[in-house]
């Protein structure tokens, strides 16, 4: 088991601030607008050559007019019992508050090792406000400025000295990574809830709950990789917050960073026209792609003409490409859930997939003698050889022929088709180059 270090705090202390320092990236949002974040955000930190998990929280309140309240807490106190060390976050500026002292007698009754880090000391004198919080009964406070990094080398000193000595930090593996991405409100939170049996995200029938792109490690049933719940993504003239055009690229940025994306698609509604543009995102990153049909316990025609006359209207809204996988299921009831697992398994080993040269020319070249490339001009063209690329993003073949520059896009969608009739590549995109011999 890795060690766990979770960042707990009132609203608006720094503590995603903290949180992007600790783990070097800036997958947290971080604005100046409380209770920005909302879900625990996890990430990887290192600190004298150990590593550790770092998990950052929605703010601590009691009796606000946030919708999320309830919510939020509940994932503050799910994080202090996964930590191994708990470290509070306080604000200078605003010395201890009602909501400080509830957290840290929350801390008390949990009993973890709790370090206590002072935040927002951005100047000398501010540090005269520190021995202030030793009334919250958690022991010496630490001086910090998360903004710009004082202080921040003793705390981890100190954070690194209560993990348990027996155990080895968790090494950062290079999984597969799965996205769940759409439009907002289709139920990606909920389908990841569903995968880990756990409400891992918050959910609400509010479309943009979640924020921030929160992963999550699924290593149930002999599998292991990792799951990324994104944002809803709307159209520009939509995305009137500074705070959902920051969740909006953090989904972007996910859909770059990800092996598979599953698309998800609200039954109700069917496919529409921002399906469309995530889709074409997920195209221009050549990611692999699994359509998932969600609230489909919400339909109450399922016969397979139906089944089948919807896939075919999704296939015929996306073509040229239609070689893709299209699950039907319900995050609510469960209903074939884990086929989309084992479906964005699949579409990730068909990415991997590399075909030998000599079965491609095999195939190929008694192929293209009998169908060869309509002449162009009077030239004649001959491809003579067919192999594919090593060490590429997606499956990648060159043809060479002696006139490439006269064969058209139709006779490459030919060629193409004709590879996935003979080999699985469902749900990846495939790229075919015609160079010169």
């Amino acid at each position: 088991m890795p060690n766990i270090l979770a960042i707990v705090g009132r609203p608006n202390v720094g503590k995603s601030t903290l949180f992007n320092r600790l783990t070097k990236t800036r997958r947290a949002i971080v604005m100046g607008e409380a209770g920005t974040t909302r879900d625990r955000q996890y990430g990887h930190a290192e600190w004298c050559g150990k590593e550790f998990s770092v998990i950052d929280t929605g703010g601590w309140v009691v009796g606000s007019d946030d919708t999320f309240e309830s919510e939020i807490n509940r994932q503050v106190d799910m994080a202090i019992r996964e930590a191994d060390v708990v470290l509070l976050v306080v604000d200078v500026n605003a010395g201890v508050t009602q909501f400080d002292m509830e957290v840290a007698h929350l801390l008390r009754q949990a009993g973890k090792p709790t370090v206590l880090a002072v935040n927002k000391v951005d100047s000398f004198d501010q540090q005269y406000g520190a021995p202030e919080f030793y009334k919250l009964g958690l022991g010496e406070p630490f001086i910090l400025s998360a903004e710009n990094g004082l202080g921040t080398g003793e705390l981890l000193d100190e954070i690194v000295s209560r993990f348990r000595k027996d155990e080895a930090g968790e090494q950062i593996e290079d999984l597969p990574r799965f996205a769940i991405v759409g439009r907002p409100n289709a139920g990606k939170s909920s389908i990841i809830n569903a995968f880990i049996g756990e409400d891992r995200t918050i959910v609400t029938d509010i479309p943009g709950t979640t924020r921030d792109s929160i992963y999550t490690r699924y290593t149930k049933f002999g599998k292991d990789f990792y799951l990324i719940d994104t944002a809803g993504i709307r159209k520009k003239a939509k995305v009137n917050e500074d705070l959902e055009y920051y969740s909006v690229v953090r989904s972007i940025r996910a859909i770059e960073n990800s092996d598979v994306c599953i698309l998800m698609v609200d039954a109700t509604r069917g496919i529409e026209a921002q399906d469309l543009n995530i889709y074409s995102l997920i195209q221009k990153n050549k990611k692999g792609l699994v359509v998932c049909i969600n609230k489909w316990d919400l339909i109450e025609s399922k016969t397979n003409q139906d089944i089948k006359a919807y896939e075919a209207a999704i296939r015929e809204r996306i073509a040229p490409f239609t070689d893709f996988p299209i699950i039907f299921t319900s995050a609510l009831t469960k209903q074939r859930i884990f086929k989309v697992i084992e479906t964005a398994e699949h579409v990730y080993e068909n990415k991997q997939r590399k075909v030998p040269t000599a079965q491609l020319n095999e195939r190929f070249l008694p192929l293209i003698e009998n169908y060869p490339p309509p002449a162009t001009k009077g030239k004649y063209i001959k491809i003579k050889y067919c192999t594919q690329l090593p060490n590429t993003q997606i499956p990648t073949f060159v043809f060479f022929a002696n006139l490439p520059q006269y064969v058209k896009e139709p006779y490459r969608r030919f060629l193409e088709n004709k590879l996935r009739e003979w080999w699985d590549f469902a749900g990846t995109p495939v790229q075919i180059f015609i160079r010169a011999k």
